[in-house]
């Protein structure tokens, strides 16, 4: 097992612990970003506002804890995002978005806390058509049994599948589990990792950092235990078709797309988000 200590970031005020991608390891399954955005009180006046950004190759998800989220993009979705809810954009060749805290939580003051993940498109999809999906929290499967509570996010497993149009084998569950309580981790998905948010846990009997990804060894089935009471999400599935480059926020298989993209951006060539003006210019 490998274990990723994540780095502390801040995007646009949110405070976040990004354990991918990382020098150790550049994806699990199709994933090849994951924030922690972590517990964060909101004053009145105040809240997350990530302005608009493009993306190429890519689908973000982002589910939360804790708070709710407004977003945009230029596909013309307009949808706001509530806690155990799951907003899915498949950028495409090209899309833009925003995700910011809605106005009346921002005159109120807000609580936020969530994970956004993102999955690399295979080669078929990274320069396809862009298309954006909401699914409450009644949509997603539940697992309920023995001290284990299983909501599956998107993909599949624990024989629950989410109807989360993810476009390769993909595992991302919720796990819930009360004190001394295990969980076999099968071996249907090749690649897996596990993230602690809260608890104290074990993988065979070996301790596990909280807020750290570890990435469990390929073919092996192991046992997670909890030693209190625990909250994880289980990311995986089927390998990358191909290595992938990261710069900024897109992902490629060919580093000639992430230039275009790069050009088209500071050009000024790329669909936009109706209403918004406001922008995140390249690094």
């Amino acid at each position: 097992m490998l274990t990723i200590k994540p780095r502390a970031e801040d995007v646009e005020g949110q405070p976040i612990l990004r354990p991918l991608p990382s020098a150790k390891c550049r994806s699990v399954g199709p994933f090849v970003f994951f924030d922690h955005m972590l517990e964060t009180t909101y004053a009145p006046g105040t809240g997350m506002n990530i302005r608009q950004h493009p993306h190429i190759g890519l689908s973000t998800l982002t589910y939360l804890f804790e708070g709710r989220l407004l977003h945009k993009d230029s596909l013309g979705s307009d949808q706001q995002v509530d806690a155990g809810e799951v907003s899915w954009m498949t950028s495409g060749a090209a899309i833009a978005h925003i995700e910011r805290t809605p106005d009346d939580l921002l005159a109120s003051g807000s609580r936020m806390h969530g994970l956004q993940i993102w999955l690399a498109s295979p080669k078929a999809f990274e320069s396809g058509a862009g298309h954006y999906n909401h699914h409450p929290a009644s949509s997603l499967p539940v697992s309920d049994e023995m001290g284990i509570r299983i909501r599956m996010i998107a993909g599949s497993g624990f024989c629950l599948t989410s109807p989360v149009p993810v476009l390769s084998p993909t595992l991302y569950a919720e796990l819930h589990m009360q004190t001394a309580t295990t969980l076999l981790i099968p071996t249907e998905h090749a690649e897996r990792a596990l993230y602690v948010l809260s608890g104290e846990a074990s993988l065979d009997g070996e301790a596990v950092e909280t807020r750290s990804l570890i990435v469990l060894d390929a073919g092996q089935e192991v046992t997670l235990c909890a030693q209190s009471e625990c909250h994880a999400v289980l990311i995986g599935g089927a390998a990358l078709d191909g290595p992938r480059r990261m710069n900024w926020n897109f992902v490629a298989s060919d580093p000639a797309l992430i230039e275009t993209a790069r050009q088209r951006w500071a050009a000024g060539d790329w669909p936009t988000v109706s209403g918004e003006t406001g922008r995140i210019e390249l690094p």
